[in-house]
């Protein structure tokens, strides 16, 4: 209880909100923050907008981006509070790396080997464990956890207050869905921004299993924004000209 008291007892003292909201110093570290989270999850907004893809109706794709948005809440502060031990958790970073390589692979291999559509028997046979819909939530919370440690890690960093790096997150956070959604909209007018996404989250897996401590080779978030943001520039070129 005490360790507990200790992590997140800051959260809970309405001193220190006081303190960040009426300090003009805290908002512009806040701003910083916002800032930074926009630039580290350019990638987590991609994922996340390539996941929903799968859902049938965009009724489907805006809820299942909601729920991940109150999940993104939930798991911020409970990370916050762990931060202090958040470089150790680098297994998180293999296991993330691993299910976006195994995304992008399945995804390529699905186009160029497609599945002949089965008969109604052997598509009843075959039923989910999880209905699609959940499925996708899970992925995004999943996700979630994964980037926040580099979001985390590098709001710490520039700011030791709890309440102003989850301020500085929770504000980031809105900009990143609304990033995810203009991504997906975009890809219901440009269909090749799929296959590009998909290329995108094997880079981002590639990145992230290269920030682990053993190699510790960070690309810089401005230029893998850069990166993402000359596919997509060229993906629109590509599109322009095959129409």
């Amino acid at each position: 209880m005490e360790v507990i008291t200790k992590l997140y007892g800051p959260f809970f003292d309405l001193e220190n909100w006081k303190t960040v909201v009426e300090s003009g110093s805290d908002w512009m570290i806040i701003l910083s923050l916002v800032l930074i989270e926009c630039l580290l999850s350019v990638d987590n907004a991609i994922v996340l907008a390539a996941q929903t893809q799968v859902l049938p109706t965009k009724k489907e794709q805006e809820k299942s981006l909601f729920y991940g948005l109150w999940g993104a809440y939930v798991f911020r502060l409970l990370i916050i509070g762990l931060g202090t031990y958040l470089i150790n958790f680098w297994e998180i970073k293999v296991l993330g790396a691993g299910y976006l390589l195994y995304l992008s692979i399945s995804h390529f291999y699905h186009r160029l080997n497609p599945q002949k559509p089965k008969d109604s028997k052997q598509a009843k046979a075959k039923k989910r464990w999880i209905p699609l819909f959940w499925s996708v939530v899970i992925s995004i919370e999943m996700m979630d956890i994964v980037f926040s440690i580099d979001s985390v890690l590098a709001s710490l960093a520039i700011s030791t207050n709890p309440v102003i790096v989850l301020i500085g997150g929770m504000i980031g956070i809105l900009c990143m869905r609304g990033i995810a959604e203009i991504i997906m909209r975009l890809m219901k007018l440009i269909p090749e921004l799929e296959v590009m996404a998909y290329a995108l989250i094997g880079l981002i897996a590639v990145k992230l299993f290269l920030s682990i401590p053993m190699i510790d080779i960070e690309i810089p978030a401005a230029a893998f924004a850069a990166i993402v943001f000359g596919a997509i520039i060229v993906t629109v070129v590509i599109n322009r000209i095959r129409h």
